[in-house]
């Protein structure tokens, strides 16, 4: 018994040991790919370009990870950033930066006692206060609007599964562009510091091409971003390439069918309008969902769910034994699963609406996501008689939101500002003056102006709905929207796999937040399983049902 006990206590004993050096290791680690970043962005000579600073990163950081001591990696570090050249006094820097800007600035890790010297401290404060004010080869901004792009950085496109020092290279420029230009850092939930050390094993480590893959999706996730859409091969591979032929929305932890791929495979699988699934092999789809989620990028639960499309019933098999519900019995059968290519599938013509009419009552109903800006004018005088108009943005708009906000305010109206990257001080964000919507309109529109909105509304979709909900007559009804608005920036890992992040800042006039948030409805109102069954629109009927009642 005793000598179980020590091999036990031994046990424990090497794992804790183990797991202490893996977390020392991934503080080195992550401290050298913050101070990498920083001279990235912020030293005049590195700003140039005429270093291969990639090559500093996977050279360097071997270096750094064979250091031990305290002074041996701060003496390395000075070496480093005297070796780049002198750095003059800038007569142009603005350190007197308010704290209304500096909600996504986070340099206090410079001055950080455990972990850098003083002399070192000194070099990278002097560093901050006389930073780079040219042109930066490493990030460039969109003329007027201001979000970031990264023409210039080395796609390496054979890096399918590369080195452990190039895996590390792909994490840290990631993290540094998130770091320093998303607009919405302080937002993600979590502390982007933990979530550098926590991911540096994960890249470190990756065992093979899908585990790499995995640890780049799980990244992008981290950033709660719902335009950060990450997708290779090799994610396909995990997830499954074999797809039920059927389309669904989870509700209650439910998958129901609210749509057909390929009417004849679903007729083969005996799959109808409404099935409601339970399980899919023997885990519950609430499982299913937590044991993705972590690899599932949005900025709220609500479009997490939506963007779980590949995940529930895809699979590497040919099929799978699923539990299901149908008119109150719950049975177990099995469905099969096809490459999604076979199902001939066109988004064309699926749930087809009527661009623009008027319903029983005097109802206008307008379908923004099919309405052309050629249209706009005809189709709302049109309906300008009517008692009220239901715009419809449970989709994507097509830039016709000026037009539609003249129709509707007497007035000029302001409804939304920005916030975008300064150049001059990476991390720190300025403000926009408010935009506006609407002009001087001596006949608006008189009647009531009812939004639909839910997950499926994003980015532009969102922007509109600011606009329109300066009407004087207005309420929005539906759900929470996907809640990532703003101009997107493309960002590239090794191997050319790219994603986005949401690059400018989008406010309200008042400062009222709508990332992660969303546009919030007046009046919530979901779909039910049961409805969905029904093919009724509840929302639409909601809609219908408040202007009735006014």
């Amino acid at each position: 018994m005793k000598k179980a006990i020590s091999i036990i206590t031994l046990v424990l004993f090497s794992f804790s040991t183990y797991s202490q050096t893996t977390a020392q290791e991934s503080e080195k680690i992550a401290t050298f790919c913050k101070v990498w970043g920083f001279l990235k962005y912020y030293h005049p000579t590195v700003a140039k370009g005429k270093l291969d600073w990639d090559n500093e990163f996977t050279t360097r950081i071997k270096v750094v990870s064979a250091l031990n001591t305290k002074q041996e990696i701060n003496d390395y570090y000075s070496e480093w950033i005297n070796s780049l050249g002198k750095v003059n006094a800038c007569k142009k820097c603005n350190n007197e930066i308010p704290d209304s800007l500096q909600f996504n600035l986070d340099l206090a890790w410079l001055s950080d006692s455990t972990v850098f010297t003083q002399t070192l401290i000194d070099q990278l404060q002097f560093i901050q206060h006389n930073r780079n004010q040219d042109d930066n080869y490493y990030v460039q901004q969109y003329k007027f609007v201001g979000n970031t792009k990264y023409d210039n950085e080395k796609p390496y496109v054979d890096s399918i599964y590369p080195s452990y020092e190039m895996r590390l290279l792909g994490l840290s420029r990631y993290w540094n562009i998130i770091n320093y230009f998303f607009p919405y850092k302080y937002r993600i939930g979590q502390s982007w510091d933990e979530v550098l050390v926590d991911m540096i094993p994960k890249f470190k480590d990756a065992s093979d091409t899908i585990a790499y893959h995995l640890a780049m999706l799980e990244l992008t996730a981290k950033i709660h971003d719902s335009h950060a859409a990450f997708n290779t091969k090799y994610t396909n591979q995990y997830f499954g390439e074999r797809w039920a032929p059927f389309r669904f929305k989870i509700i209650d932890n439910k998958a129901i069918v609210t749509g057909f791929y390929n009417d004849s495979l679903c007729k083969i699988n005996d799959i109808q309008y409404g099935d409601v699934f339970l399980k899919v092999g023997n885990a519950t789809i609430e499982d299913i969902i937590k044991e993705n989620s972590t690899y599932i990028g949005a900025s709220n639960e609500a479009t997490k769910l939506r963007n779980m499309y590949y995940v529930i019933f895809n699979g590497k098999t040919d099929s799978v034994t699923v539990t299901f519900e149908r008119n109150g019995v719950i049975g177990e059968k099995t469905l099969y699963r096809y490459p999604f290519k076979d199902f001939a599938f066109s988004w064309s013509g699926v749930d087809k609406k009527d661009t623009c009419k008027i319903l029983e009552g005097n109802i206008g109903y307008v379908d923004l996501g099919l309405l052309q800006p050629k249209q706009t004018e005809a189709y709302l005088n049109k309906l300008k008689n009517t008692k009220a108009i239901i715009f419809d943005v449970r989709n994507y708009p097509n830039g016709t939101m000026y037009n539609i906000a003249y129709f509707l305010n007497p007035d000029k109206k302001p409804f939304a500002k920005f916030t975008y990257p300064d150049m001059s001080y990476p991390g720190v964000f300025q403000y926009t003056a408010p935009y506006s919507c609407g002009a001087k309109n001596d006949s608006p529109y008189a009647g009531k102006v009812v939004l639909l909105f839910n997950e499926t509304s994003q980015s532009h979709a969102e922007f509109t709905l600011m606009a329109l909900q300066t009407a004087p007559n207005v309420i929005g009804v539906g759900s929470q929207t996907a809640g990532a608005d703003g101009n997107v920036s493309l960002i590239t890992f090794p191997g050319n796999y790219q994603t986005y992040m949401t690059g400018i800042g989008v406010y309200y006039p008042d400062g009222k937040e709508t990332q992660r948030i969303g546009i919030v409805p007046d009046v919530e109102v979901k779909p039910t399983i049961e409805g969905l069954r029904l093919k009724r629109d509840e929302v639409l009927e909601k809609a219908i049902e408040i202007i009735y009642e006014n």
